[in-house]
């Protein structure tokens, strides 16, 4: 595996704007969900928080907000930590909202898709709640499109 880039050396500010640092995650997988407030895919905030309150010793959740999917996450970043919060009992760590395609796509999805920069492989993000699973030494495992439900056999197999 040829890895130019390391996920490691990516910054992201959390939903209050504090840095995220990558690097006190290694040891620990991490599973990188784009999120949307007003999606069809939205009550996936309850398997992902099921999956890190049931995983949190060994995974790391990250929610990515992001309006580009039929602008269903329009909220400033108080309106969404207040609704995850209120709906759905969020404690995963939560991101400021970004671009996760396009001409201002954030570093850390331009990682995530590009095999030139992941190692592993190429791919797009469809839609609202498309997750990408990071090893714990920071390699991509694989990804899954929105359909995929946090607690599905695909993904917690990769943490037993």
């Amino acid at each position: 595996m040829q890895e130019t880039e390391s996920i490691y050396n990516i910054s992201i500010n959390s939903l209050t704007g504090e840095a995220i640092d990558f690097d006190k995650f290694r040891g620990k997988k991490i599973l990188i969900v784009n999120t949307a407030s007003e999606c069809g895919f939205t009550g996936q905030y309850d398997g992902l928080q099921e999956l890190y309150d049931r995983y949190k010793d060994k995974l790391v959740v990250i929610g990515v907000p992001c309006n580009q999917f039929g602008g269903q996450e329009p909220g400033t970043s108080t309106d969404i930590q207040t609704f995850c919060k209120q709906n759905y009992g969020v404690t995963f760590l939560m991101t400021e909202k970004v671009d996760v395609k396009g001409d201002q796509q954030h570093p850390l999805y331009t990682w995530l898709t590009k095999k030139e920069l992941n190692g592993v492989s190429n791919s797009s993000v469809k839609w609202n709640f498309q997750k990408y699973l990071i090893d714990e030494e920071g390699h991509l495992i694989d990804y899954y499109y929105s359909l995929t439900k946090p607690l599905s056999s695909k993904i917690t197999k990769q943490l037993k």
